[in-house]
Order: C-alpha cells, then sequence, then structure tokens
C-alpha cells in the first residue's frame, strides 16, 4: 500500500505553501518543486553528514526529470550557522547564477534550513527556495513559518530575516537515519506544541512518545502533522511575531542562555536546551503561583520517561553562575525596552506571553537549579 501523505497549507496570503509529509516524500521531490520552476534549475546546498545519507537519492531525482543542478555541502553542527558560512553559502549561489525565477533547495537540519533560508533571502534582494527538512526538529518546527537566520558572538539568531519558504517536503522516512540523541533533541520541540497550546496532544505523546522513539512511523507522522498544524496556525494569525507567535519561544528563553554558555556545542543540542528550558518555564510558572504544583512535575516525569534531558545537571561540564545566565537572557531577541519577556503557563496546554516577570524569581530558579548539578 503506498504511504499516506498529508499536506498542511500555510495560508500567508501571496506566500502561502504547503507542507507534505510523509513517508517517502523525497522521491518524489523533482515533481513536486516542477510547478515552481520557471526553468529547470535548481541550487541544492546541505550539511557533510545529511548529504551522505540523501543527496545522492534527491540529485537522482532531480535528473530523471531533466531539472539542472548544483550541489554544495557545508560543514555539520550549529557552528557553521555562520558569517562565514552565510558568505560561502551565497557566494556559491551567485557563482551558479541562481535568478529569483530559479530554486535553492536547503536539504538538512535546522542549521542548514536557518542558514539557507537567510542566504535566500539576501540573494538578489529574496530568492525563493524549498525545506527539505531531515530531521525531526526541522521538520517540527524550523522549516516552517519563514524564521531564517545565523548566529553571531552576541547570541543565537540575532541576525536574520523573515522569509517565508516557497515548499516544505517532510519525509518521514529520513528521520530513521537519525542518531537517538537528535531524535529526541527535535521531541523537546514536539512536546514544546502540546505545553503550550494543546493538553490532548501531550497526552497523546505521553501514550505514543515511547513508540514514535523506537521508529513508528505511524507515531511520527502524526506528530509531525499536528505539530506543524499548530504552527501553521499560529504564523498565518501572526506572522512576523508581533504577538501570538511569541508563544512559540516556550522555554527558549532560558535553552538560548544555555546554548551561549556552552559554546553552541554538542554539550548541549537546541531541542536538549528547550526541553529544559519548557521544564524551567513550568517550574517558574508554578513558583508565581500560575499553574499547578503537579505541572512541572508531569512535564519532567514525561521528559525522563523518554530519557531526555532535563535539568541544568544533565548538561556536561561547568556552566557559568546564575547571575551570568541572567545576563545572557539580556541578549535575548524577546527583550523589549531592557525587560524580558518568558512564555508562562497557567496549565499544561496553557500558555501566556509574560512581559513583567520577577528578576529575583527567575534568579532563584536558575540558583536552585545550577544547585542541583
Amino acid at each position: 500500500m503506498k504511504p499516506i501523505h498529508q499536506t498542511v497549507r500555510v495560508d500567508l496570503g501571496a506566500r502561502s505553501y504547503d507542507v507534505v509529509i510523509g513517508e517517502g516524500v523525497l522521491n518524489g521531490a523533482a515533481e513536486a518543486m516542477a510547478p515552481f520552476l520557471r526553468r529547470k534549475k535548481v541550487a541544492v546546498i546541505s550539511d557533510e553528514t545529511v548529504a551522505s545519507f540523501h543527496l545522492s537519492a534527491l540529485l537522482a531525482n532531480l535528473d530523471d526529470a531533466g531539472i539542472e543542478h548544483a550541489s554544495l555541502s557545508l560543514p555539520s553542527g550549529e557552528g557553521t550557522k555562520d558569517w562565514a558560512n552565510l558568505a560561502r553559502a551565497t557566494e556559491f549561489l551567485l557563482e551558479q547564477k541562481i535568478e529569483r525565477r530559479d530554486l535553492v533547495v536547503a536539504l538538512g537540519g535546522g542549521v542548514i534550513g536557518d542558514l539557507i533560508g537567510f542566504s535566500s533571502a539576501i540573494l538578489r534582494r529574496g530568492v525563493r527556495f524549498v525545506q527539505i527538512p531531515t530531521s525531526l526538529l526541522a521538520q517540527v518546527d524550523s522549516s516552517v513559518g519563514g524564521k531564517t537566520g545565523i548566529n553571531t558572538a552576541q547570541g543565537k539568531n540575532l541576525v536574520g530575516a523573515f522569509h517565508q519558504p516557497t515548499l516544505v517536503l517532510a519525509d518521514i522516512a529520513v528521520l530513521d537515519t537519525l542518531p537517538k540523541r537528535d531524535l529526541l533533541s527535535g521531541y523537546g520541540e514536539v512536546v514544546k506544541y502540546g505545553l503550550l497550546g494543546d493538553e490532548a496532544f501531550f497526552t497523546w505523546l505521553e501514550e505514543h512518545g515511547p513508540a514514535l522513539a523506537r521508529g513508528d512511523r505511524a507515531a511520527r507522522q502524526h506528530a509531525v502533522l499536528r505539530s506543524v498544524q499548530m504552527k501553521a496556525g499560529i504564523v498565518e494569525r501572526d506572522e512576523t511575531e508581533e504577538g501570538e507567535r511569541a508563544l512559540l519561544n516556550l522555554g527558549h528563553t532560558f535553552c538560548h542562555a544555555l546554548e551561549k554558555a556552552t559554546g553552541y556545542s554538542d554539550r548541549l543540542l537546541h531541542g536538549e536546551g528547550v526541553a529544559i528550558g519548557c521544564a524551567l518555564a513550568f517550574e517558574l510558572s508554578m513558583r508565581l503561583g500560575l499553574c499547578a504544583q503537579e505541572a512541572p512535575s508531569r512535564v519532567r516525569h514525561h521528559l525522563k520517561s523518554m530519557g531526555m534531558k532535563t535539568d541544568l545537571a544533565d548538561i556536561s561540564g561547568d556552566l557559568p553562575s546564575a547571575e551570568s545566565l541572567m545576563g545572557l537572557m539580556a541578549q535575548d531577541k524577546k527583550v523589549i525596552d531592557g525587560r524580558l519577556r518568558f512564555i508562562l503557563a497557567k496549565a499544561i496546554g496553557s500558555a501566556f506571553v509574560a512581559e513583567h516577570v520577577p528578576a529575583d524569581a527567575v534568579l532563584s530558579v536558575m540558583t536552585d537549579a545550577l544547585a542541583g548539578r
């Protein structure tokens, strides 16, 4: 029986696009991209690890469709999302004479999607690009919504642009090549969707998360589908993060500070930081009297049952002081008029943007979390 492919429409008027989700989607990539090509030419940019698994299949698919292509593979890892590789990717696209009527293809995880999306945004003041996300994190989060960017010495994603893709092709089958740690990192973003706005989805994850981790493709497809549906709805209502879209940053203020403190290294993957950040956000919410005491316990219990990082004690090596981590948070994009905005929760499935969070409460949570190491 042919696998079922499901499509989520991101409705943004002239910038609308489809997210196609299912097993074997990659095998039909050329056919899916063909309607958007005014001439048969694409440039594919990947990273070395992803390219070793999936690039040859994509290029063969393009060859079969008679689509001219050039490809570039960048180093793997979060460190690739920097000025140097932005310049390298953009110069490559210029050398290939990529025009606005062509397509740039980002084949990879969140790093490649963010980097190549940003390169596409600034090339010729905006060329079209297709996201082919190969990690769970990218499929459920970073490939959808048009956020692109790079990291700098000052912090994560502080330089970038909103640039919506033309098409997103999320092949569930490619998740089989992910190391377990990378898969669970992506699961941190999946859990986030249940925590911020759909308790029923979180309850579903409590039951089906272990099967998803073991490789159940039906469970993986449902988790990606529901996550994308939720993100698409939020992006449609608030494309450039003026209000509701900020909810997608649940856990991220803590996460970004921890990623900076660990040097954007493999000491802490992004989704691991999100999971820890969500646990800390619920702990902070509970201490502020916003949610029941059971809520942070339930969050931690599920993350632990999945074998995920949940506490600062799970991060190897030294971490700076609570005061230093607070200083790193002050560089976050969500700072307005010098005040941090946190995403807090009234319950699982009910998050909100909090504008005036007492600094001493945050400091207390961080101090206690560090003391538990």
